[in-house]
């Protein structure tokens, strides 16, 4: 055979494995094609490589393709920036394999394959999922050697790596800072960046400068934006991200959909999630489960387990999330019994192995129903460890049910277990309160004191006129602050003539009884509501959000305000809506 003929069987060949790598769909025919590569000498052949790695990546073969490629047999000679390109993407697109994308990047620099611009996009974003600040600021510097820190996409992966990465968030906005140009890509990354760390109210004045600025946001940054109203609990704002959405005709992607679903729910407005879940004419299992959740956070159990019936009813397999929503609901809503058989029914109809999650929620849901031994007896029963969420749920409905004993023994475990979260100490510190037992307490807070730890103080949002107002127990930082004192001398004036009494037990220092209530008197979310009644029109609603538990005292008194002022009053505490009208709680008391 002559040259001529040589070189034209061998393009034919070529033509042809590429031509079946292109239209390859499942992993058994990539058997074969990586057979007929070997077969027909193709296997030192750059194009064909590059193109079988491609290919392995959409079929999640990733892993299969490069050990092929990459083996120690092969010519190093032969590798390209494109093929090592291709490889850093397909593992950087893969959640549990990014930091094989470094190491195939590290790799390119030792074969002495020289990166470009495309290559540092797909470095960094497999950086973020790692979230090594140190590895990031590594690669940060490559980028600057090589010159390539004025290509637009890789400042913007730069932006998205920092706000990633623990502590890098400063570094983020120095990046963004000293853009010559943003793009809609950049503020995203940067205000995603500010909500994924809880930066809310960062992300939202960030996104107003974008506005500012006059470049058109995405759907993407709308979800950030979202979040951000989640977080902080910012409904009005959330209305006005809503009509914005409309009003620029942002695309409505399901994922943008569900955010609002979701902000919607947690910010208060269940029912106006409701009607958006309805109007969606594409779900899918987030969707579901969002409302789901939001129904369970607002105590209406019994249509949370409609809903989910009517979920499966429409074919969509519930997963690990919706039944954590399901039981969660069951939990707040006192629905002991229903909770029970979805608990049951998860491996026995959907084959799903209950994870640590979903005894989490049955236990909690024993102990809010009082069902104590129950609960414990449950936890011993339990074929995993249980975690120190379940401790500490053990715990507080060992407090409530006047198990001081019992809650001590437990927490000493746990702290044991887990020597440096201060939650801890501050239970058993607390315990020792109920307990009166002041010494003990006392060495507790020191010990604390020596380690540097500090207890979680108790704060209340409120929105006004789309700014957001924060209250700390006894804070007099407000330029109102005389004013809002006086309010809380009349309700606590009003409260005791309509029969209110002071749970004073929830006050752990050793004081005496007057200085307890007016400690009581004190707390936030008391500040916050006597803001709201001095700046709304009377009979408006009053929203507010608490960083913690809603206490009993403020529990019991919200009750009272509510029907004394004719205003219905919606809390949103770490774990749930509390809807407050006439005198009434929805909760029905299951907080």
């Amino acid at each position: 055979m002559n040259v001529v003929s040589l070189i034209t069987n061998k393009r034919a060949a070529e033509q042809s494995c590429l031509a079946l790598l292109q239209s390859c769909n499942s992993l058994s025919k990539f058997t074969q094609i990586h057979s007929y590569i070997i077969k027909l000498g193709l296997h030192s052949n750059p194009l064909v490589l590059t193109k079988f790695t491609s290919t392995s990546a959409d079929l999640n073969a990733i892993s299969y393709a490069s050990s092929f490629v990459f083996s120690p047999e092969s010519d190093t000679h032969l590798y390209d920036t494109f093929l090592f390109n291709t490889t850093i993407r397909a593992y950087a697109q893969r959640n549990d394999l990014k930091t094989k994308a470094v190491k195939f990047y590290n790799l390119m620099l030792e074969c002495g394959v020289s990166p470009n611009k495309f290559t540092y996009p797909f470095v960094l974003k497999a950086c973020a999922g790692i979230g090594e600040l140190n590895l990031g600021k590594s690669v940060h510097g490559s980028v600057i050697k090589l010159r390539f820190c004025d290509d637009a996409h890789v400042q913007n992966t730069l932006v998205h790596m920092y706000g990633s990465c623990k502590g890098g968030i400063l570094f983020a906005r120095k990046v963004f800072d000293e853009m010559p140009k943003c793009d809609s890509v950049s503020w995203s990354a940067m205000i995603g960046g500010y909500a994924r760390l809880g930066l809310s109210t960062e992300a939202i004045s960030l996104f107003r400068k974008m506005q500012i600025s006059g470049v058109c946001p995405d759907d993407i940054t709308m979800v950030s934006v979202l979040s951000a109203c989640t977080d902080l609990g910012a409904l009005e704002v959330g209305k006005w991200v809503e009509s914005f959405i409309e009003k620029e005709r942002v695309n409505k992607s399901v994922e943008l959909c569900n955010a609002l679903i979701d902000m919607f729910a947690k910010c208060g407005d269940i029912d106006k999630a409701l009607k958006l879940f309805r109007n969606m004419i594409e779900k899918n299992i987030v969707s579901w489960t969002s409302v789901i959740d939001g129904l369970a956070m607002h105590g209406r159990g019994l249509e949370a387990v409609a809903l989910f019936e009517e979920m499966i009813r429409a074919r969509v397999a519930p997963d690990y999330v919706s039944f954590i929503g399901l039981l969660s609901a069951c939990s707040h809503s006192g629905l002991v019994d229903k909770g029970r058989e979805y608990f049951d029914l998860m491996k026995k109809d959907f084959n799903l192995v209950p994870k640590i999650e979903h005894y989490g929620c049955m236990v909690d849901m024993l102990c809010r129903a009082g069902l104590l031994k129950e609960a414990f007896d449950f936890v011993q029963k339990m074929p995993i460890e249980p975690n120190p969420i379940v401790c500490r749920t053990l715990i507080n409905a060992c407090c409530t049910h006047g198990e001081l004993k019992l809650g001590e023994s437990i927490t000493k475990r746990l702290i044991g277990n887990e020597p440096m979260h201060e939650s801890n100490y501050v239970l058993l510190s607390n315990i020792y309160a109920k307990m009166l037992r002041w010494e003990k307490k006392t060495k507790i807070r020191e010990v604390m004191d020596k380690m540097g730890m500090r207890k979680v103080p108790g704060s209340t949002m409120i929105e006004l006129d789309n700014e957001i107002y924060e209250f700390v127990a006894g804070d007099q930082s407000h330029n109102q602050h005389k004013e809002i004192y006086e309010m809380l001398d009349e309700m606590g004036r009003k409260m005791k003539k309509a029969g209110y009494v002071p749970t004073t037990r929830e006050v752990l220092l050793d004081i005496d009884e007057e200085d307890k209530e007016d400690a009581l008197n004190r707390h936030s979310e008391k500040l916050a509501i006597a803001f709201a009644l001095l700046k709304t029109p009377p009979g408006t609603p009053i929203r507010i959000v608490k960083n913690l538990r809603v206490c009993s005292d403020c529990h019991s008194a919200t009750k009272f305000i509510s029907k004394i002022y004719s205003r219905e009053i919606v809390v949103r505490d770490r774990n749930r809506f509390h809807h407050f009208k006439d005198g009434f709680c929805s909760c029905g008391d299951f907080w």
